[in-house]
């Protein structure tokens, strides 16, 4: 199969400006990205809205696209700098992959296992889920949970701890069941991502502020692969400090 990794990166944010050109162990985030990435693909690409983050991408020997500053997700983000790839390259892709760009501890074996998901023809979008292991992790609406179908399909993405475990103590829903955080490293096929582009938000996503939500609403299929590694967001400065002290183990 042939894989275009794209990396959508944007330098506004208001927890963290400028995180995909902080440094970890003397590189910056979107390079520890690129580098993981590269491992996995021949065409990587950053998808940025900023000439800070292209020329650093270009400068230490990644490749780069402009895109809009208006995009309301990475997916969104994802298609139009897939669109320039294609035109550039002048070829086509059988599977796209989105990875945040704030992730510098990606593993190339989790980019690997989505990528494999689409040897099933009937695959449209997967992603990756890691089993809660803290009982207050499964309450923070930060962390967003899924849970699956005995296919291993998303049945629902929520901000609120699913599923509900009725008659059990909230503390104790932890070894009642089991709980999965979502991953958000998206695999796509390329008629399939230009199509969830053009959808409408749905009243799904609206309510909890999960893109997911709009395809589920709108019926396409979204694989869950499950995954062991925990990985460490760059979200606030703390974050960053964090991820130094983890990269210097």
């Amino acid at each position: 199969m042939r894989v275009l990794i794209l990396i959508p990166a944007r330098y506004a944010s208001t927890r963290f400006p400028g995180k995909p050109l902080a440094e970890i162990g003397g590189r910056p985030v979107i390079q520890h990205v690129v580098e993981k990435a590269s491992s996995v693909a021949e065409d990587v690409f950053v998808a940025t809205d900023d000439t800070r983050i292209f020329e650093r991408v270009e400068a230490f020997g990644g490749h780069a696209v402009m895109t809009s500053e208006n995009h309301k997700s990475g997916t969104d983000r994802c298609f139009e700098a897939y669109q320039h790839v294609v035109a550039r390259n002048k070829r086509s892709y059988d599977v796209v992959v989105n990875i945040q760009g704030d992730e510098p501890f990606i593993l190339p074996e989790q980019v690997r296992s989505l990528v494999a998901c689409f040897e099933d023809s009937r695959i449209q979008i997967a992603t990756l889920a890691k089993q809660f292991e803290s009982s207050a992790d499964v309450f923070d609406p930060n962390k967003v949970k899924v849970v699956c179908s005995a296919r291993q399909t998303a049945l629902y993405f929520s901000r609120s701890a699913i599923p509900y475990c009725r008659g059990t103590e909230p503390d104790c829903w932890l070894s009642a069941t089991g709980f999965y955080k979502h991953v958000g490293m998206y695999a796509y096929r390329p008629e399939v991502l230009k199509e969830i582009t053009a959808l409408p938000q749905g009243v799904l996503e609206k309510a909890e502020s999960l893109e997911q939500l709009r395809w589920l609403e709108n019926g396409y299929t979204i694989a869950v692969r499950l995954t062991e590694h925990e990985s460490i967001g760059i979200d606030t400065p703390e974050d960053l400090e964090r991820a130094n002290a983890f990269y210097c183990l």
